[in-house]
């Protein structure tokens, strides 16, 4: 046994985990309310981990342009995934109105929370940064595909999907994207940011994981796990075991290694996205089985993590 790469595996997975688990104490202890995990979850999302992500890309001295192959792929392979889960839906799936929160299950990766984490966890700054562009690249694909196959599953009901306006309003104010593109906008620049800012923005940043990751412990609810059905087991290995094993294999045959090769396992290998719950629920569909695709992810996703980074490093590729 190769205890330095097992290590290594665990030294990316586990600390997220231990948060997380942290999380389901503290919510049992009512030491987290409902309400202040949505407060928490508006201040990450909209303020510390923008401030991360605009830190990390915007003083990163590495070629970011070096990085653009790493985000072309991402967004082919998401589009690819994508089409791959559209036709598998009809043959695992026999509830048409379940098709579409199967497929958005299991293609929509929980990039900003939970693909940043383990990105630098693993690498440090230099895996946000490297993962910044493929995450940016990926997220706007998520959203407008969501849409897509939401609504094709979903015609019947009563509920309407957003217009097109409504899809590119939401990627236009979207705070990550926003911070990615000001980042990008001054790394380009050449202009420096001044030490005191730096700190303050490594305050805020140094929150944004922590605290993302105890709400979503907290936000957890056990009882759907256990109430699950075919569609969301068949999601869930989707998202935590095929889709990384065929964006992996595909990136490494297309010659990626080192650290963009692992920042694109660790980004495909994430459970499903929180808003994948929000934008079922909101379009009439079935927000329990969402929120149980979410759940069984959730902790799958860290054990597939762990054996995935230890398979790539023994193999020397990452």
């Amino acid at each position: 046994m190769d205890w330095e790469t097992w290590r290594f595996a665990f030294g990316v997975t586990v600390p997220n985990l231990l948060l997380l688990m942290l999380g389901v104490v503290l919510r049992r202890f009512r030491l987290l309310e409902d309400s202040f995990c949505d407060g928490a979850t508006r201040l990450v999302f909209n303020l510390a981990l923008p401030c991360l992500l605009f830190f990390s890309v915007a003083t990163d001295h590495t070629s970011l342009m070096s990085n653009l192959p790493l985000a072309l792929y991402g967004a082919v392979g998401t589009l690819l995934t994508f089409l791959l889960l559209e036709l598998a839906a009809p043959l695992l799936v026999k509830n048409p109105r379940e098709r579409g929160i199967f497929v958005q299950g299991g293609f929509r990766a929980n990039s900003a929370i939970v693909g940043i984490a383990y990105a630098s966890m693993a690498y440090g700054n230099e895996g946000v940064a490297v993962g910044s562009l493929f995450m940016a690249a990926t997220v706007i694909l998520f959203n407008v595909l969501s849409v897509i196959t939401l609504t094709r599953s979903l015609s019947g009901g009563r509920q309407t999907a957003p217009g097109l306006r409504a899809i590119l309003r939401g990627i236009v104010t979207n705070p990550l994207i926003i911070a990615l593109v000001v980042g990008l906008a001054w790394n380009f620049s050449g202009w420096s940011i001044p030490q005191p800012v730096i700190k303050t923005g490594g305050f805020l940043s140094g929150m944004a994981l922590p605290l993302a990751m105890l709400c979503a412990g907290a936000s957890l609810d056990w009882r759907m796990m256990f109430r699950t059905s075919n569609t969301a087991i068949y999601a869930a290995v989707a998202r935590v075991l095929v889709v990384p094993v065929l964006l992996t294999l595909g990136g490494a045959l297309c010659g990626f290694r080192g650290v963009a090769l692992g920042v694109m396992f660790l980004f495909s290998a994430t459970p499903t996205a929180a808003a994948s719950y929000v934008m079922t629920r909101a379009m009439g569909g079935n927000a329990t089985l969402a929120a149980n695709i979410i759940a069984m992810t959730t902790v799958g996703s860290f054990f597939t993590t762990a054996i995935g980074l230890f398979v790539l490093r023994s193999a020397g590729i990452i």
